[in-house]
């Protein structure tokens, strides 16, 4: 009974300080992340990296949370090439060929590209580019590290989805 509270003890501890699990709400994740998927989110002690999936809690424009992938990181310089799709990082473009279904990716109306990341802040898109309000638009904008949750690492429900986030 002693092992049982304590395990029980340390679940709480776990889920309350060091992981969550989320929902995930809407399509702008296809196909990495489905709408009503739950995540399970790392959030103790994360620092962002370019290719995570993060939770982000408040944004510019947002009331609510929002999961997205980060592209580029603080001083980072993003480019966006609207006609074929492509992302380009400090020069480099980025091969998103692991989660992008299509390479479109819609003109934002409210940011000129190329642009530079500012310190203490993220750029963020969503994998699915023609559905998702990301850091292109300014209701989003870039993203303060301060309101990143952490990072979404599995897919935890529904059963047959479960797996780790690529």
């Amino acid at each position: 009974m002693e092992a049982l509270i304590t395990s029980l003890i340390i679940v709480v501890i776990l889920f309350s300080f060091a992981m969550r699990i989320v929902s995930v709400s809407g399509p702008s994740m296809l196909p990495t992340l489905h709408s009503d998927d739950r995540v399970l989110l790392f959030s103790q002690f994360y620092k962002p990296r370019q290719g995570d999936v993060v939770v982000i809690t408040h944004t510019q424009g947002l009331s609510e949370p929002i999961i997205k992938r980060v592209i580029a990181l603080e001083n980072q310089a993003v480019d966006i090439d609207f006609q074929s799709g492509t992302v380009i990082v400090d020069g480099k473009r980025l091969d998103e060929s692991r989660y992008i279904q299509n390479g479109i990716t819609t003109q934002a109306s409210d940011y000129r590209f190329p642009l530079t990341v500012p310190k203490g802040c993220v750029f963020v898109l969503g994998d699915n580019r023609p559905v998702s309000n990301d850091s292109r638009s300014s209701d989003v904008g870039m993203v303060d590290q301060r309101f990143i949750l952490g990072k979404a690492e599995w897919v935890v429900y529904p059963f047959d989805r479960f797996g780790k986030i690529n």
